[in-house]
């Protein structure tokens, strides 16, 4: 495999202690390449939540190893000391809903996690409009969240989680809410952007309209994962 943007070795979550001790993570390994998009399946309660939320350092695991872009970020313990900078410089988050901030019109919106970051506005800013240039929006740089569809607002969040030039993104059911075809168009982006921001992509969903779409996947049951080979159908 080419170079790896994500890796999780013998990542496990345990919640509580003794008899109420629950293991939602056993043994977790997982791996992604620069530049791919792979899907991580399963159903409800399975850890696929849990493992988000180790792998975009919300929580710690409780024993395993996490390498992120070639940095190691866990192992037996944090090894970064500034968790939330971690996050807003190296994973972007995509969600269920856009979670667009209301008062910003889609430049700000982007442009906000880098000028938090201490990027200049203009430089900012102009990141942001090739962004979403690039994802088919720049012709609503101005508008206000409120002014855009769906499939919009949900092309604005994906150049969001570029802005700072992220090594990984995260995708949390992307497509839940869209239907089949701007739903495919959502994935056509994730993997167009993966390739050209050479990002690793882990795409959690239950969507099948998307899931053929996918090269690999991993299965998650009972806390622990299975990589399977997926039918990676053309989305054009």
């Amino acid at each position: 495999m080419s170079e790896i943007g994500i890796q999780i070795e013998h990542l496990s979550k345990r919640y509580g202690a003794g008899d109420a001790a629950v293991d939602a993570l056993k043994d977790v390994n997982m791996r992604v390449a620069v530049g791919e998009v792979v899907g991580l399946i399963g159903p409800s309660g399975s850890g696929k939540s849990t493992l988000l939320k180790c792998l975009g350092a919300v929580i710690a695991p409780t024993s395993g190893r996490m390498t992120l872009g070639g940095k190691v970020i866990f192992d037996q313990g944090w090894k970064v000391r500034d968790l939330r900078a971690l996050r807003r410089d190296n994973i972007g988050f995509v969600f269920q809903a856009p979670y667009l901030i209301p008062f910003l019109n889609v430049t700000d919106n982007v442009a906000l996690l880098p000028m938090l970051a201490g990027q200049p506005n203009g430089l900012a800013r102009a990141r942001a409009l090739e962004l979403l240039k690039a994802l088919d929006v720049g012709h609503r740089a101005n508008a206000q969240p409120s002014e855009l569809s769906g499939g919009e607002q949900q092309r604005v969040s994906i150049a969001r989680a570029l802005a700072n030039r992220p090594p990984v993104i995260l995708a949390d059911e992307p497509t839940a809410p869209l239907d089949s075809e701007r739903a495919l168009s959502v994935m056509r982006m994730l993997k167009q952007m993966a390739e050209q921001y050479r990002a690793a992509v882990i795409v959690v969903t239950h969507d099948e309209k998307i899931i053929p779409s996918f090269k690999r996947i991993y299965q998650i049951r009972d806390g622990r994962t299975e990589e399977e080979v997926g039918e990676g159908r053309s989305l054009d």
